[in-house]
């Protein structure tokens, strides 16, 4: 066992101040305040394991591929301080969804995942970044029941284009079936983002990226959330896919309802070179990885590295756990990650 002290242990309970845990096994198995003596390791502040919203793999794993092992890329992530995942699957056919779906639902049942997400295959095809556009399609009720008894009660959350005909119907089923909607890779003008909002959309999936950039007179889906606070927004803060600036606007003007996320594909943890996103060929330079027409294709980094970046541009360790444990779990139906003890097994990422 180890014993870890901190100036600071903050969780989702609120509570921020002097504190210590005893690990084993990468859990909390005892936790307690003040500043013990013979502690292992002391480090500025202890925050609970990261909630990644949106990933798509990592070490060679796609988690959309069909028979494909999950289990080295969410140990990757895990390894890196996100404990709980939502898998999410990039567009593919409606057979490839529906099998994927069924061979991932197990794990969300045993609590490996914490959910599924379906980026698509919903998605205009004009935002469409690096998904196959031959596989792009309109929501029709016949394949979200498809999808949803695929999926077993595994299906957390669904990016959808609102302009795409049949989406905004499908928005209430959706809810009703308790899936986050979430708004992304989309032209939809504000009034119909408005519209989706108001029947039940409550995400905006890779906020700035996948969908028309802010204009004064034609404010789009950033527009919306940026002022409209029943929107949570993902972020994905891995330097390349936000300038600072735009990031710490974010975070300014969706404060509480930020979370970041990795958007992490197959090649992370793995460097540069060729890869494929759902099907789709994707290259990787320099860390940045692109669709063939150059559009940016997921991530290579996890939450761990955008938490990183935040913290050396002098970020509180609070706005660190409201990021990457509060916000995304309460935007996802998910139980606000503390630093719970024993049985309730609570997982600590620690950052020095």
């Amino acid at each position: 066992m180890t014993l870890i002290a901190a100036a600071r242990v903050i969780d989702g309970s609120g509570s921020d101040g002097p504190g210590w845990v005893r690990l084993a096994g990468g859990r909390v198995v005892e936790r307690g305040d003040g500043a013990p003596a013979d502690a292992d390791r002391t480090v500025d502040a202890i925050l609970p394991g990261f909630v990644d919203g949106h990933v798509h793999g990592a070490r060679g794993v796609d988690f959309a591929t069909v028979g494909a092992d999950p289990a080295e890329a969410i140990a990757w992530h895990a390894g890196r301080g996100s404990t709980t995942l939502v898998a999410s699957l990039a567009t593919g056919s409606p057979a490839d969804l529906v099998a994927r779906l069924r061979e991932l639902a197990p794990l969300v049942h045993a609590g490996t995942l914490a959910g599924l997400h379906l980026e698509g295959p919903f998605l205009s095809a004009g935002r469409r970044g690096a998904h196959n556009p031959d596989l792009l399609r309109s929501p029709a009720p016949a394949e979200i029941d498809a999808l949803l008894e695929a999926g077993d009660g595994g299906v957390r959350m669904i990016t959808l284009a609102p302009e795409l005909p049949g989406a905004l119907e499908v928005v209430p089923r959706l809810v009703e079936a308790g899936v986050r909607v979430a708004i992304g890779h989309t032209e939809a003008p504000a009034d119909v983002v408005s519209r989706a909002v108001d029947l039940g959309a409550s995400i905006v999936t890779h906020l700035f990226n996948g969908m028309p950039p802010l204009h004064h007179r034609a404010p789009g889906t950033v527009g919306v959330a940026l002022g409209d606070p029943r929107l949570a927004v993902e972020l994905i803060g891995d330097g390349d896919h936000l300038d600072d600036r735009v990031l710490d606007l974010a975070l300014r003007d969706c404060a509480g309802r930020a979370m970041l996320v990795s958007d992490a594909m197959a090649a992370a943890g793995l460097g540069d070179g060729d890869y494929t996103l759902a099907g789709s060929a994707v290259t990787v330079r320099d860390g940045v990885a692109r669709a063939a027409d150059g559009a940016i294709a997921g991530s290579t980094s996890s939450v761990s590295d955008a938490v990183e970046r935040l913290l050396a541009r002098g970020a509180d360790p609070a706005l660190i756990a409201e990021l990457t444990a509060v916000a995304p779990a309460r935007a996802l139906g998910l139980e606000v990650p503390g630093l719970a003890v024993a049985l309730e097994g609570g997982r600590v990422s620690r950052v020095g």
